[in-house]
């Protein structure tokens, strides 16, 4: 069966990530933080994982506060607390999505290569937004945990722009925007939407310093719709319906589940009709 993870690591290598956006430098963000607002978003459908996803979004921003580096250890001990387990290990055996027809291979050198695409995440010379973008999409693709990949995905986000002082007040797009491993004009669409939402994020929170002061109640959330106007819809690649933080995202056979069943993943962000995603 095809080898999805080779597509991705053609792709990688294809996408010219140090010209496909225009560097930014912090601090860039408003009085929210739009991946906390997602978490807390689900929290009434489970309470006890989105305060485990809460626990180790604080963690995240704690790490990327003091100028830590990006390992897979460093990302392991969020993800125990993600799951609620003492400790969490790379993944042993193939992963799967789209019910098994998508297959995410393991080679001797996966997880080395895996810890050298961490490290670039917050190296020097490709620009803030292309680097997130692309961490994202190693998490979904590597696939490195046996479960909560599309959680680490986020955790990762959340601290590489944290790093660099971006703290977006709208995540939810770059969220729930589902990618295919071989689409690298989709992976060249998710660096570009990451360079929108902070560019949407300094311009609200310039608007914000110029305006007179918010009610008491604080700031609402902002919403995507302005930002679907400039840029587009998500629509979902592989003509599913999608759940939270999409529904591509490769699951691990390693836990006994159906291959594809229960997974969490990403999603593909173009122009098209709108199909919205519940939160």
């Amino acid at each position: 069966m095809r080898d999805h993870l080779l597509d991705w690591w053609r792709v990688r290598d294809e996408v010219p990530w140090s010209t496909a956006a225009e560097d930014v430098t912090g601090p860039v963000g408003g009085r929210r933080d739009g991946f906390l607002d997602h978490v807390r978003a689900s929290a009434a459908r489970d309470p006890a994982r989105a305060a485990r996803l809460e626990d180790a979004l604080h963690r995240a921003g704690q790490a990327a506060a003091t100028g830590r580096d990006l390992t897979v250890g460093l990302l392991a001990e969020w993800q125990a607390v993600v799951l609620g387990v003492p400790e969490v290990g790379f993944r042993t055996g193939p992963a799967y999505a789209k019910r098994g027809r998508e297959r995410y291979g393991l080679a001797p050198t996966t997880e080395q290569r895996f810890a050298r695409c961490l490290a670039e995440a917050t190296a020097s010379g490709v620009p803030l937004p292309s680097r997130t973008a692309r961490v994202y999409l190693d998490v979904a693709f590597v696939h490195p945990f046996p479960d909560g990949n599309a959680r680490a995905a986020l955790l990762c986000a959340s601290f590489v722009l944290r790093r660099d002082g971006v703290v977006l007040d709208l995540a939810a797009p770059l969220l729930t925007a589902t990618r295919r491993a071989d689409d690298a004009r989709g992976a060249r669409e998710l660096v570009r939407l990451v360079e929108v939402l902070v560019a949407a994020t300094r311009r609200r929170d310039q608007h914000r310093q110029a305006a007179p002061a918010t009610p008491r109640g604080g700031p609402m959330p902002p919403t995507a719709a302005p930002l679907l106007a400039e840029f587009g819809s998500p629509v979902a690649s592989s003509g599913g319906t999608g759940r939270e933080l999409g529904a591509e995202l490769p699951s691990s056979r390693g836990t006994g589940a159906a291959a594809g069943a229960g997974g969490e993943g990403v999603s593909r962000w173009g122009r098209g009709p709108s199909r919205r995603r519940s939160a």
